[in-house]
């Protein structure tokens, strides 16, 4: 008897996969339901500026009910925050390093008992040195490490357990396609965009059970921000780089319509075709060709 319903689960399994497959294609031919931000408090990491700074400016237009602003910078929060507040949404911010993990959790229960339970994080605070192994320094690389990666541990930690009891809540992770196809001289951020991905992968699935309570993570190309300033293409026209604005609108549309992984622009799915299928030697020539193998020599971002 086990033996055959094993065989029947066997059958079944394409059919089930072709079936996944066909509502995918459904979903991008229509236009989905959408979640509801008006009861929503978003929490934003490295809200002050750049990417962080246009997704609050998006959730907020979107309609949620309050968004609050994590940094390390008070100037570029407040500055941020006030920007928030002149549209009409309740906005707060509050300075804290995400990489110290003691200072996550303090600031977490401050933010509870001031502003109520977060039902949407947005971990999007990251740092980078732009430099080789040899050339960088254990501090830097430890700092990197604990921003990009270990900060997602922390402020998940944080928050998700309050998620899982109101089965109300949505985790998100602003990567980068740089986890998928590392470049040199950015070392230590590849590694730390690599390791969160695999975070937000494990979390996506770890979550499938638990109603009401989704993962995002958005994948995109360099974006334009002070961040990776002076990074610099072969060919900028048929690689520009994407508009922060435009990276907030298709992260908070894709929070909206509970989309597991997005990857901006969707050309870039072909990368990780090809990364699948071709020698590590063609892959090379690729690199070396769209001039992601130097691109980072003319870098001047902040970290």
């Amino acid at each position: 008897m086990m033996e055959l319903k094993v065989l029947g689960c066997a059958m079944l399994f394409p059919l089930q996969i072709f079936v996944c497959v066909l509502r995918a294609a459904v979903r991008l031919l229509t236009r989905q339901k959408r979640r509801d931000l008006g009861a929503d408090v978003v929490l934003i990491t490295g809200g002050g500026r750049g990417i962080g700074r246009h997704l609050a400016k998006e959730f907020a237009k979107q309609g949620a009910k309050k968004v609050i602003l994590w940094g390390r910078t008070e100037e570029c929060l407040k500055e941020t925050c006030e920007e928030i507040s002149m549209t009409g949404t309740e906005c707060y911010y509050f300075v804290c390093d995400v990489g110290n993990r003691e200072e996550v959790y303090q600031q977490a229960k401050v933010l509870r008992e001031k502003v109520g339970d977060v039902t949407v994080l947005v971990n999007n605070a990251a740092v980078v040195h732009g430099k080789s192994l040899m050339d960088s320094d254990d501090d830097a690389l430890l700092k990197t490490q604990h921003i990009n990666t270990l900060g997602q541990f922390w402020t998940t930690k944080a928050f998700l357990p309050r998620m899982l009891e109101l089965r109300n809540g949505h985790v998100v992770c602003i990567n980068s396609i740089l986890s998928l196809s590392s470049i040199p001289g950015a070392i230590d951020y590849c590694m730390s965009k690599a390791s969160s991905y695999a975070f937000m992968e494990s979390l996506t699935l770890g979550l499938l059970d638990c109603p009401g309570v989704g993962c995002t993570t958005a994948l995109p190309f360099h974006t334009d921000t002070e961040m990776f300033q002076g990074m610099r293409v072969r060919f900028p026209k048929l690689f520009p780089p994407l508009n922060p604005e435009m990276v907030a609108q298709r992260t908070v549309d894709a929070v909206r319509t509970n989309t597991a992984f997005v990857v901006l622009p969707w050309t870039m799915h072909f990368l990780v075709i090809l990364k699948s299928l071709l020698p590590q030697s063609a892959l090379e020539e690729i690199h070396k060709f769209s001039g992601s193998y130097t691109c980072m020599n003319t870098f001047k971002g902040r970290t």
